[in-house]
């Protein structure tokens, strides 16, 4: 029984990295979104008909989907650090 036990936190161990890895992942580009936004509200000039507002709009909705799918990992990783895998 032991063994059985050791390959399961193996197994937990091995999708916590894999989840961590993802969320690390989801964080980079959610960054790269914010860092797309601030650089086109920068370049916005509206006088020269330099507009951005649906690249902007894009961008954020891009970043809080990444937000969410980031939220939904770090609660996996919690679910299997307190009960397991199921």
């Amino acid at each position: 029984m032991p063994n059985r036990k050791n390959k399961a936190d193996v197994s937990a161990s091995e999708t916590i990295a894999a989840l961590e890895a993802e969320l690390h992942d989801f964080l980079r580009q959610k960054a790269a979104c914010a860092e797309r936004v601030k650089q086109l509200l920068f370049e916005e000039d509206p006088a020269q008909g330099k507009i951005f507002a649906k690249e902007i709009f894009t961008l954020q909705q891009e970043k809080l989907r990444l937000e969410v799918e980031a939220q939904v990992r770090r609660n996996k990783i919690n679910r299997i650090r307190e009960v397991g895998l199921s």
